[in-house]
């Protein structure tokens, strides 16, 4: 495992802070790739989803830049059935085109990033480190780790230099929830569920966009809930626990929310297997707390 004696110290864990210096270099090339990548590969990952070719340029970018980051002893992408063996130290999961499916109608999507302390799949309590980058107008990168959790964009000079720059390093859940945004067919949701979506209708405004990394940073910047629930005929919904789950609950609750898959944290959901679903539930405590006794009815 990578020598933690500097985080210790307060400082930041150096390992930490490449693998997310590697994430920002690839934003822009993913980006630049996209609109020639729009259309469907030959192939399908380990959950039986035909994936889009920029699903699989930006994994090949990803693998290559995080298994070179020293320290970094596993890649484990949602695109591949096994772990990319890369030495000793850190497993970083990655979703590494997330809202891939926006593609064909240019909406938001972005990366999705998981650093954990030992061989996956494991807790997120394992978790030693967890963010996103959100390709949207600008290119930003939310950031968690022990210390808080920051939000920063991310530029590219015309030499081709990448810069990370923070413009909020202190980033919580503001106390006052505004949004929501709930995924799965209506017509597919558990009746409790339902019964909670119409009360909270009548609270919030909807902000869905269909990728969750675009619609859970509505959250993180107005306060809210974003749920892709368990549904009648997917109990254990649609989002993969290693991959998107379990970083963005780390996310979530490093900014003073809730997670969870119906009855308790995420980060407590135990997997079986590296590509385990979980229905996921984050947002403002109160609305998570509001969700879990609707659920338990």
């Amino acid at each position: 495992m990578p020598d933690d004696t500097n985080e210790a110290a307060g400082e930041p864990d150096s390992v930490v802070d490449a693998v997310f210096d590697a994430v920002a270099a690839t934003a822009p090339a993913i980006r630049d790739a996209l609109p020639g990548r729009r259309v469907e590969s030959d192939d399908e990952n380990p959950s039986g989803e035909t994936v889009l070719a920029g699903d699989m340029y930006a994994d090949e970018l990803l693998g290559e830049a995080l298994t070179a980051v020293d320290g970094v002893g596993a890649y484990v992408s949602e695109e591949r059935p096994d772990a990319t063996d890369a030495g000793e130290g850190y497993s970083v999961a990655v979703d590494p085109l997330d809202g891939s499916s926006n593609l064909r109608s240019n909406n938001a999507m972005g990366t999705v990033v998981g650093v954990y302390e030992g061989s996956l799949p494991a807790t997120g309590h394992d978790l030693v480190a967890a963010g996103y980058t959100l390709l949207g107008p600008i290119t930003t990168m939310v950031v968690a780790d022990e210390s808080g959790v920051r939000e920063e964009v991310v530029t590219r000079a015309a030499s081709g230099d990448v810069t990370r720059t923070v413009v909020d390093d202190d980033l919580t859940l503001p106390d006052e929830p505004t949004v929501y945004g709930f995924g799965g067919r209506v017509p597919d949701w558990t009746d409790a569920f339902r019964e909670y979506a119409r009360e909270v209708e009548d609270e919030l405004k909807l902000r869905y966009g269909g990728s969750m990394v675009g619609d859970v940073n509505q959250v993180v910047t107005y306060g809210g809930v974003f749920a892709y629930p368990a549904l009648t005929d997917a109990p254990d919904g649609k989002l993969r626990l290693s991959f998107e789950a379990n970083p963005i609950a780390y996310v979530i609750e490093r900014m003073g929310g809730a997670s969870s898959d119906g009855t308790g944290s995420i980060l407590d959901v135990d997997p079986d297997g590296l590509h385990d679903r979980v229905p996921l539930y984050v947002g403002n405590e109160t609305l998570i707390d509001r969700l879990e006794t609707a659920l338990d009815e």
